[in-house]
């Protein structure tokens, strides 16, 4: 028995627990602190994989623990923001059914998240990249734009607001679900011809984040989600050719 297959399951499991404090920093309402925790669970999610591909330390139960991390980390945690975010516009709120309604919708984060994880495990294709918005692309998105949404919640917190946010989650998760090709972080080398994709938004996300701080997470995702259909429509082009 050796150590060494066990690193990748402990470090997956090191995201799960912070998919555990996102989610209960998000109900007490520090949504700042929900974000840097789903952050270090994207790391650690990041590092699980690494690991197992250079100790060559794969096994079943590793693919369905990385699957239920994923689902707390990057679907219940940006739920339970967003959820808190309209938690917190209640004032603003229509009276009536559809306003304590609207704050639960926010769970179709998590609900399509889980699809898209389901999905992802007996779908062969995605070996090397990706067929829709990955779960923890999708998770830094939202928990971003809560926190940079939060401080104009005071103003701005109605119904309408809280509608288009509820819309927009929706619209959101569906690509998760989607067929869009997206390419992935996953590398065989760290040269420049292959990853240049990668390399251009790892940079986008340093200047965006030093520019517009927890905003620029969510301006890096919105870039990638660009450079990936583009990439890939440039691709198919040339395929016709």
């Amino acid at each position: 028995m050796t150590i060494r297959k066990y690193i990748p399951n402990t470090i997956t499991c090191l995201s799960l627990a912070c998919g555990c404090v996102a989610a209960v920093l998000a109900l007490r309402g520090n949504l700042e602190g929900a974000l840097w925790a789903v952050v270090l669970s994207a790391c650690f999610d990041f590092m699980d994989g690494l690991a197992a591909r250079t100790l060559h330390a794969y096994s079943p139960i590793g693919k369905e623990l990385d699957s239920l991390a994923d689902e707390v980390a990057f679907g219940l945690a940006p739920g339970m923001m967003l959820f808190r975010l309209i938690e917190e516009m209640k004032p603003g709120l229509t009276p009536h059914a559809l306003g304590s309604l609207l704050p639960y919708l926010a769970f179709f984060i998590p609900v399509f998240s889980a699809l898209r994880l389901a999905k992802f495990n007996i779908d062969a294709r995605q070996s090397t990249s990706f067929l829709g918005l990955p779960v923890p692309a999708h998770a830094l998105l939202w928990a971003s734009l809560v926190c940079t949404l939060q401080p104009l919640v005071a103003s701005y917190g109605s119904w309408p607001f809280a509608l288009a946010l509820v819309v927009l989650a929706f619209l959101s998760s569906l690509l998760l679900v989607s067929e869009c090709p997206m390419f992935s972080f996953k590398v065989k080398s760290i040269a420049w011809k292959g990853n240049e994709l990668r390399y251009i938004t790892l940079a986008a996300a340093v200047f965006f984040i030093a520019l517009g701080g927890l905003s620029g997470i969510a301006a890096t995702i919105l870039l990638y989600l660009l450079l990936s259909l583009l990439f890939y429509k440039r691709k198919k082009e040339e395929k016709k050719c």
